[in-house]
């Protein structure tokens, strides 16, 4: 069959080459016009989870909120009450408005309608907006606001704390009026250019949060990718030169990994897909794939022509040799890729997809393309010696390395990789799920946004950390006093529980309201056992305030945290799952979650849920694939030991470094490791040969550093350098990648080297050694 092939694609070479010049051109014109940055919130979301399936119920859309925006106008004095801060404030206000995706109807500001105060005077009630229709600054108005906003309690929740400014609460649209997708990144931008931009002055300050804030920003940051693709081209570029000892040959190895990527990005157009935010890192990734898988290959035809063949036939002898081993490592690649896509996420799976189209293409452009344009290249007396010197330089390195096959090196390896682990295991264990820091951990912390969520959380008593709990009934809450009191003590145990910076529901302004029935005592905040009374407590308290629907069949629960970090999340969660179990409602059920920390906790439970069979399906896969190709459990294992050492050691580098396994490192996980597996498929494969001719593991293995010790060592630092740039983006959650993929690369890498070869010494000497047990007498 390889021979079959072998002649299909040589004897019509220059038809194949046609046609991938024509599919390149076809490609290209493609990416150019329609790639484009896409970003929703709910395919960032596992919808199947327990949590967002409350999330998605049609009957609690009004409360969904994760999706929110705040905007915080502060006083640059510290005193809110002067015209220009509340002319500032009603401008901005009327432009979140009528921002398209912003649904204006829970948007909240002092100067929106739903906004108000309610008191009982002499007359009876007195009701209104906290700002009136007629409002100008003058000085006894401002005094009249103040006093407004201490009587409608949003003193910490749209008021700060010290009066230094404002918020503007608004939610983003999952969809627009037509049906179409919001597109949460224009929402950002719109609102930085007509609201920041334009009212932000010496006398106001505006500072913007939520998750389209972040989009936007995680998109600016992604323009940085070009200056990284640019810089890891220049780079790996010269790596390949300096390697294949030729230009020509440098200039086709990257030409071929790049036409990948163009096909990869021209495929997904045609799919009708966009590249998110995390998908930005996959193009990188198959071309780093495709330049090390390249290097392979162009290291045998060196060899096949140092050895005097000329370019056509070495080409053709090396597609005979490497195709069985190149086809296993590329699908160990893609099974790395395959296997995230367990994580029933969409923007993950949508990832899978890109990654794995790129590597099926990988297989086509490494395994096809480049032997035959390499055809066309003439090795002259000249590249010959340069690789001849560069050999036999390397030959005096191979030899003094093939020591670590003597018994006593390869146990002390053995030892010290044992012993490695163990305390990789001991220091990963300590590696949390979910986000480590308090900010949002996918941009640095000293990014606006985080400076921004900062000095909001300062000022004000919630931010956009918030953690809602549905409380459903089929009757009316609002009449029923047992429901209205377990709630209200729900809330008062949430209260208490830290990490909770504020609790807002139903109860605890119905109890505001009781009091201000009876003359505004306090002996009176509480909520009336009777039902008519305690109906008069909640009549007035509108659905636009979010604190029910019109039923009020329907009461949530906001629990405003002082930040997400991953302990924060567990310990409210395992608090609401703790007292709903311990202080049933009758007739009232406690429902997890909406809120942006609801689906934060949704994500972060199916990472820990998918985590081991994501890990677990990669190792599975690989070690079949292994089995397969090289009949030998043997080999399987001194392939996938390695590989499996070097996944313990990058939890504690995780651990180390303050990275959180979420949903966007641990598909990295997944993909070191798929990808991690090649160098030791290359080397065993090689090792197999020799090995079955009757030598020994030493003279095996340093036969196999002088044909391909070389190009594994130069694999492993062309992976690290696609993607070690990342480390200095001005986005965290890709730096934070690149710190775990440089670390699984360049260790893998290692670890095949010296490790594999250790282990096969060792099995070697306890197999002649049960050999000459079994053999001696008696």
């Amino acid at each position: 069959m390889i021979a079959n092939l072998e002649h299909f694609i040589f004897g019509n070479r220059k038809w194949i080459l046609g046609l991938f010049a024509l599919i390149t051109v076809v490609m290209l014109v493609v990416t150019w016009r329609g790639l484009r940055i896409d970003a929703s919130f709910t395919e960032l979301l596992p919808v199947q989870h327990e949590y967002m399936r409350t999330y998605l119920q049609e009957s609690v859309a009004e409360f969904r909120g994760a999706n929110r925006v705040l905007i915080a106008l502060i006083a640059r004095d510290g005193n809110m009450f002067q015209p220009a801060f509340f002319a500032a404030l009603r401008n901005a206000s009327d432009e979140v408005v009528v921002t398209d995706g912003i649904d204006r109807g829970r948007v909240q500001s002092l100067f929106t309608p739903n906004v108000r105060y309610l008191e009982v005077v002499e007359d009876g009630i007195e009701a209104g907006n906290v700002i009136p229709a007629n409002f100008r600054p003058t000085p006894q108005a401002l005094a009249q606001v103040r006093a407004n906003i201490l009587k409608a309690g949003i003193v910490g929740r749209l008021v700060a704390n010290d009066f230094s400014g404002a918020l503007i609460s608004a939610v983003v649209l999952d969809q627009d009026a037509k049906g179409r997708p919001v597109n949460p990144i224009e929402v950002a931008r719109h609102l930085e250019s007509r609201v920041r931009e334009r009212l932000q002055g010496p006398q106001v300050e505006i500072h913007i949060i939520g998750f389209s804030r972040v989009v936007a920003d995680i998109a600016d940051g992604a323009r940085w990718v070009v200056s990284f693709a640019m810089v890891t081209l220049i780079l790996t570029l010269v790596a390949v030169w300096i390697y294949c000892q030729s230009v020509r040959i440098a200039v086709i190895t990257i030409g071929c990994s790049l036409i990948a990527v163009i096909w990869q990005l021209g495929v997904l157009v045609l799919l009708g897909y966009g590249l998110d935010p995390l998908g930005l890192l996959v193009p990188f990734l198959i071309f780093a794939i495709g330049v090390s898988h390249g290097v392979q290959k162009i290291s045998a035809i060196g060899d096949a022509a140092f050895a005097g063949l000329d370019t056509r036939a070495a080409a053709r002898r090396t597609f005979r040799q490497l195709l069985v081993p190149a086809i296993v490592a590329l699908l160990a690649d893609l099974v790395g890729f395959v296997t995230i896509a367990l994580i029933p996420v969409q923007v993950i799976r949508e990832m899978a997809l890109t990654a794995s189209l790129g590597v099926a293409i990988v297989i086509l452009t490494d395994l096809v393309l480049l032997p035959l344009v390499v055809c066309f290249v003439r090795f002259d007396d000249g590249y010959r010696s340069r690789v001849e010197r560069r050999q036999l330089r390397l030959a005096a390195c191979w030899h003094r390395l093939t020591v670590i096959t003597a018994r006593g090196p390869a146990l002390a390896i053995i030892i010290a990789a044992a012993l490695i682990t163990v305390c990789g295991w001991w220091v990963g264990r300590k590696t949390p799920i979910g986000d480590t820091q308090a900010g949002v951990p996918e941009l640095r912390a000293h990014s606006r946004y985080n400076r921004d969520s900062e000095l909001i959380t300062a000022k004000f008593s919630i931010g956009v950390d918030v953690l809602t709990v549905i409380v459903e009934s089929p009757a009316p809450i609002c009449v029923s006093y047992e429901q209205m009191s377990g709630i209200d003590q729900f809330a008062w145990s949430m209260q208490n529980v830290e990490g909770v910076q504020d609790v807002v529901t139903l109860p605890y302004v119905a109890k505001i309201a009781a009091a201000g029935w009876n003359e505004g005592s306090l002996k009176w905040r509480a909520l009336p056992r009777e039902q008519s009374q305690l109906t008069q407590s909640t009549r007035y308290i509108e659905t636009s305030t979010g604190l029910l629907n019109s039923d009020c069949n329907i009461v949530p629960v906001m629990l405003f945290l002082c930040d997400h970090r991953a302990q924060t999340i567990e310990r409210v969660v395992a608090a609401v799952k703790a007292w709903r179990t311990a202080h049933p409602v009758r007739g009232a059920h406690f429902e997890l979650a909406t809120g942006n920390v609801g689906a934060m906790a949704a994500t972060n439970e199916t990472v820990k849920a998918k985590e081991l069979w994501i890990v677990g399906g990669v190792f599975a896969s690989v070690m079949v694939m292994c089995l397969l190709t090289f009949r030998s459990l043997a080999g399987t294992v001194l392939v996938v030991l390695p590989l499996a050492i070097v996944s313990v050691l990058v939890y504690a580098v995780m651990a180390l470094v303050g990275i959180g396994l979420k949903v966007s490192t641990l598909p990295m996980v997944a993909l070191g490791a798929g990808i991690g597996v090649d160098y030791g498929i290359y080397l065993f494969s090689r090792m197999q040969e020799f090995l079955r001719e009757g030598l020994t593991v030493r003279d095996a293995y340093e036969r196999t550093l002088r044909i391909t010790g070389a190009s594994i060592i130069f694999t492993g630092i062309t992976l690290a350098i696609g993607v070690v740039t990342w480390v200095f983006s001005p986005l965290k959650f890709q730096a934070d990648i690149g710190i775990m993929l440089t670390f699984m690369f360049l260790v893998n890498m290692l670890a095949a080297i010296i490790l594999l070869p250790a282990l096969a010494s060792m099995g070697q000497a306890m197999s002649q050694a049960m050999s000459e047990a079994g053999s001696r007498p008696g």
